[in-house]
């Protein structure tokens, strides 16, 4: 009956020392995180031409891109 309090007791500590490891962790990783959106935030983001930000950048070089296939159709010869 002894050994099984001592095992317990001892997977119990066990669970707790990696509890609060796994949370120093999850907390570290947290403030990098919130250092990297900092450091985002603070310089201004990067535009192409028409003002467009990082979200409509992606959307903007979409739409080129879907342009030029159009163009190289018609060069060829073929209708869409």
């Amino acid at each position: 009956m002894s050994d099984q309090i001592i095992i317990a007791a001892a997977a119990l500590v066990a669970i707790g020392i990696i509890a609060l490891a796994a949370l120093r962790g999850w907390q570290g990783w947290l403030t990098l995180k919130e250092r990297e959106l900092d450091r985002v935030g603070a310089r201004p983001l990067r535009e192409i031409e028409g003002g467009a930000q990082m979200g409509g950048a992606r959307i903007e070089i979409a739409d080129l891109k879907e342009r030029i296939r159009r163009l190289e159709a018609i060069a060829s010869g073929v209708d869409l």
